[in-house]
């Protein structure tokens, strides 16, 4: 059973309480007779992108591309009252956990049957965050996920000469570090106030997180109580610190100095390190160990949506296929550090010879799509919220599954409603 998508007046009643002002979708013609496109591009991308157009437009004479930059913080909601305003761009780069709440108002325009290809040589769980019913209605543009950086000098120091791909004989590895790493500090820097790695080690659970066509939520399941267990114990035995993301004031700083050795991160982090560790502090990436061997972890990254809306299909997808040609995937690597959608533009020789960019490639290869509820990234909020109260020792294992469950369930209602009216017409 699929939902049933919104006519504009319903899409309008959920987008109710929006007080940001209409966001305009930009250059509607050309005197020069060239097909005008508007493009949507977040945060560093949207700097970065125009160095792009210039190639595009040399082979596409008979299509000019705007590009406007939005910032990631408005990003969301300047899409969604621009679907309410009916001034959508003509393509807008989104984010992944966007993609079914675009599709759900009938944003979102699927891949057409002459552009099927740009679905062949991605990674599966990425592909599978952009569809909906089967169906792709958006096309992976970059990707990331999140795995370990670790201090690997300090890990040689503790007995260990690679992170184990078990839980079991990673918490081990985390004690020998803390024993050999020096009063106050860690082995593991878990921010209380980010859900993501409580996310990842949920994802190692055979169960999914959210079940009944995603109408309930499923965290009370054996594998996700194991999860918050080995979670709550990081915290138990002295492994983590009982800290926020804001009480860290340079995670470079402390990271070098050895206050916690593994850390969760993406790719971003890469650049990063490299500019700001000092050249003698020894660090690697690795992948994230599971109960039983290497685990999953979330697929990341943004996608690019052609929106139902646009005036020119053909073109909009044009410039689609040009950013997913793999040569101009590894010149977006080389502009931005993002990681390239397209599993062949990975054997690029500054790729491929990467030792710390290599492991997300196979962490790639393991990652699992999370639900595709609208509601999800409420739910995980949610979901940490209650898991911060639970390392504080306010709940149990089993009792903060029951509590997240129950705040999913309210978050749910809305979307049972609707499934249970789509079912009885």
């Amino acid at each position: 059973m699929t939902l049933a998508r919104p006519d504009r007046r319903t899409a309008l009643g959920w987008l109710a309480g929006s007080t940001a002002a209409l966001a305009t979708a930009g250059c509607t013609g050309r005197s020069d007779g060239r097909t005008p496109l508007t493009f949507w591009a977040m945060g560093a991308e949207g700097t970065a992108v125009p160095q792009l157009v210039p190639e595009f437009e040399r082979r596409n004479p008979g299509i000019s591309v705007e590009v406007q930059a939005v910032p990631w913080t408005a990003a969301h909601q300047k899409l969604l009252t621009a679907y309410a305003g009916d001034s959508l761009p003509d393509i807008s780069q989104i984010g992944n956990t966007w993609v079914s709440e675009m599709a759900a108002i009938g944003a979102l325009s699927p891949t057409p049957a002459f552009a099927s290809d740009l679905l062949t040589d991605q990674f599966a769980a990425v592909l599978e965050t952009n569809r909906v019913d089967g169906q792709a209605v958006a096309t992976p543009w970059y990707v990331d996920t999140r795995l370990l950086f670790c201090r690997t000098d300090i890990l040689a120091r503790a007995g260990y000469d690679a992170v184990p791909v078990t839980w079991a004989e990673w918490k081990a590895s985390m004690h020998a570090i803390k024993r050999v790493a020096g009063e106050g500090n860690y082995a593991i820097l878990l921010p209380v106030n980010e859900f993501e790695q409580l996310l990842t080690f949920g994802l190692q659970a055979d169960e999914p997180l959210l079940a009944d066509q995603a109408t309930r939520g499923n965290f009370s399941s054996p594998g996700f109580i194991a999860a918050l267990a080995f979670y709550k114990s990081l915290f138990d035995e002295g492994l983590a610190p009982l800290v926020s993301a804001t009480q860290i004031s340079n995670v470079w700083t402390e990271f070098q100095r050895g206050y916690f050795s593994f850390y969760f991160s993406g790719p971003w982090s890469i650049g990063d390190f490299r500019r700001r560790l000092p050249p003698e502090t020894q660090w690697a990436t690795a992948g994230i160990p599971g109960p039983d061997g290497p685990g999953a972890s979330a697929p990341g990254g943004s996608s690019l949506a052609v929106f139902r809306s646009t005036r020119h299909p053909e073109a909009a997808w044009a410039w689609v296929r040009y950013l997913l040609e793999p040569e101009t995937q590894v010149r977006f690597n080389q502009i931005t550090g993002s990681l390239p959608a397209r599993k062949s533009a990975w054997e690029a020789p500054a790729l491929a010879s990467d030792p710390m960019i290599q492991p997300f490639k196979a962490q790639l290869a393991r990652a699992e799509a999370v639900p595709k509820a609208p509601e999800w990234e409420r739910i995980v909020t949610e979901m940490q919220i209650v898991a911060e109260r639970m390392v504080r020792g306010e709940y149990t294992p089993e009792t903060a599954a029951a509590e997240i469950d129950r705040r999913a369930n309210r978050l749910l209602e809305k979307r049972r409603w609707m499934l249970e009216r789509g079912g009885a017409s």
